[in-house]
């Protein structure tokens, strides 16, 4: 299995990075959401993204809306992890296509969680 994570925090991409590799993930990361978009474009389709809100360039969100509206990433799991707490911004990012949301910080069991509910870790 395949997994981009998507942060402009360096240290996040790699706690999260090193969480997914241990549970048996080929990963790769971006920095916003254009990098991200671009390394979709260009490379292996990975089948969960887990991707910050508030980024440069492209924000979080922007670029949830941006795959769901292309065929070509139907069926990706994505995640949103996020220090975004509010109610409304959760339900801002379900309805525009994250399939599960993450606040952080977050303790490891809390992102193995998500990815069980998504169906993507057992």
């Amino acid at each position: 299995m395949r997994a981009l994570v998507v942060d402009d925090s360096r240290p996040i991409r790699r706690i999260e990075g090193d969480i997914l590799t241990e549970l048996g993930f080929d990963t790769c990361d971006a920095c916003n959401g254009q990098e991200a978009l671009d390394r979709l474009q260009d490379g292996p389709k990975p089948d969960v993204i887990l991707v910050d809100w508030n980024m440069p360039i492209m924000d979080g969100l922007e670029f949830v809306k941006k795959v769901r509206r292309d065929d070509r990433y139907s069926g990706m799991i994505i995640v949103m992890v996020t220090t975004e707490t509010e109610p409304d911004q959760m339900l801002r990012a379900l309805t525009a296509g994250a399939d599960e949301y993450l606040m952080k910080p977050f303790a490891k069991e809390g992102l193995v969680d998500k990815l069980r509910l998504v169906g993507v870790v057992q």
